[in-house]
């Protein structure tokens, strides 16, 4: 039986669900909020997150939408296959579409180094001279600009098992 992630903004938390079925579409209510619906978390493995394990909190992201994820994904994989390898402006278009379809901005950098390449840089020149900043952030940022600048604290795992009713 599979263990869902569900974040509550209101609390700041992160619980945990256990699921009588794989790929449920039901949300549930805040178990310390009663009324807040949660959001659903993509989460790689059962990691024993708890509030110590800074990895899990940081890689946290409240706000994206799986099956959105999901779809821009198997559009962007149809794409990719009719793709010239050869062009680097089709590679920066899809990862625009994918940005657009998932819901997701790309970091700043990694917008500066998709536009010089869109105005005929070359992108092995563009590699090079960004390759620092861009290997120490993450391409994709959820949420707009504005939301962006904003410093969210570290959510709390809530260490209980709940079922997903």
């Amino acid at each position: 039986m599979p263990i869902y992630e569900f974040y509550c903004e209101t609390c700041n938390t992160v619980y945990k669900f256990l699921s009588k079925r794989i790929n449920t579409d039901i949300i549930p209510d805040c178990p310390q909020c009663k009324s807040i619906k949660l959001s659903r978390q993509i989460s790689l493995f059962n990691t024993g997150a708890g509030t110590d394990n800074p990895d899990t909190a940081e890689g946290m992201m409240p706000n994206i939408d799986e099956d959105k994820m999901e779809r821009a994904m198997n559009m962007i994989a149809r794409e990719a296959e009719n793709m010239n390898e050869d062009d680097p402006r089709q590679a920066t278009s899809l990862m625009r579409k994918l940005s657009d379809a998932a819901g997701l901005e790309m970091s700043e950098n990694m917008e500066e180094a998709l536009s010089r390449i869109e105005q005929g840089e070359d992108p092995d020149k563009v590699e090079q001279e960004m390759s620092a900043i861009l290997e120490n952030e993450e391409p994709f940022v959820v949420g707009s600009k504005s939301k962006k600048s904003e410093t969210r604290k570290k959510p709390l795992f809530d260490e209980r098992l709940y079922e997903l009713k």
